[in-house]
């Protein structure tokens, strides 16, 4: 028996796994809002005490870097220790990771369905793999193989400079570095980035905004409401907004599958393309994707598919567990 996790700012998920020769069978999972707690130690006891189950191995995906089996979860206030989480559980160790090492180890165990093909390409047998995920922030990992299996690599490449390509790109980083002293691309690649892109397409148009868009804008989630009335079209600014949005996260995928050669396929994951997979099949994603100048011939030939797994990171913790059977 397994116990994986995917601790997040929002909800931490917990699933038991049972492993059967090679396949890992999903037997429970629950989720927790992650804000009504005071640790993940505290989330392991309630599941703990409301499922038991005799755990062999563990391991949780974290939504932040994990240093000597630490990590520090700045917007929830948490420090996580797999020693501690080790001891609570009576196991000799668990296994921690940055949330985009699991999802790129639950890559290595979708199915054929989990998957929407964007660009087939020519996948190259143990090649490099690309994650790229744009949700709350933008995750950034990969997978190499050693001869023997795949490892995942851990990163915050999200957080790396944001490079404008055209003059309205400029003029977008230039609207940003008023608002950030340091635009990296999940400014601009993530919610709360596609937010800000509609509101400097707002100052660029010559409508105002409409008042059922403000309403769904101060009632709920801003950047959702944008991507729904850009994909239906009902509003300018917010159709260009995901048009702009849609093309950096793909000049940024290409960018990853570059630095990564990565002939083994680029997977984008997260919470956001699933929800705007017609936006993704449209040209703006693959155009900036394959616009690599001399190499645009050879991102022609790398595979990439969306996501459509939601348990993808909870997936890739238990196959890390596994390992440490």
């Amino acid at each position: 028996m397994i116990l994986a996790g995917d601790l997040g700012g929002t909800k931490t998920n917990l699933a038991y796994f049972v492993r059967k020769g090679d396949s890992l069978n999903l037997e429970l999972v629950r989720s927790y809002p992650s804000r009504e707690y005071h640790s993940l130690g505290d989330i392991l006891d309630r599941m703990v005490q409301q499922h038991p189950a005799d755990v062999t191995a563990a391991a949780f995906g974290i939504a932040g870097p994990v240093l000597h089996g630490k990590s520090r979860i700045t917007n929830l206030g948490w420090d996580v220790d797999a020693r501690e989480l080790a001891s609570l559980l009576g196991l000799p160790t668990v296994g921690l990771l940055n949330d985009l090492e699991a999802t790129a180890y639950g890559t290595l165990r979708l199915a054929r369905n989990d998957t929407v093909v964007i660009n087939p390409g020519k996948p190259q047998a143990h090649g490099a793999i690309a994650v790229i995920a744009a949700g709350t922030g933008l995750g950034e990992g990969g997978l190499i193989w050693d001869g023997a299996r795949y490892h995942a690599l851990p990163s915050e490449g999200g957080h790396t400079d944001f490079a404008p390509r055209t003059e309205l790109e400029m003029d977008l980083l230039r609207y940003l570095l008023r608002k950030h002293k340091h635009v990296s691309y999940e400014r601009l690649v993530s919610g709360p980035g596609l937010y800000d892109i509609y509101q400097f397409f707002r100052l660029l148009t010559d409508h105002p905004e409409p008042a059922w868009l403000r309403e769904q804008l101060s009632s709920g989630d801003p950047s959702a409401a944008v991507s729904q009335a850009g994909l239906e079209k009902r509003d300018t600014a917010c159709e260009r907004a995901l048009d702009m949005f849609v093309t950096l996260y793909g000049a940024e995928a290409g960018n990853l599958a570059l630095k990564l050669l990565a002939t083994g396929g680029v997977c984008i994951g997260g919470g956001i393309a699933p929800k705007i997979l017609p936006k993704l099949h449209e040209r703006f994603f693959l155009e900036a994707f394959l616009a690599k100048g001399r190499y645009e011939e050879f991102m022609a030939t790398l595979p990439v598919s969306v996501i459509v797994n939601d348990k993808t990171a909870l997936l890739g913790a238990a196959h890390y567990a596994a390992t440490m059977l």
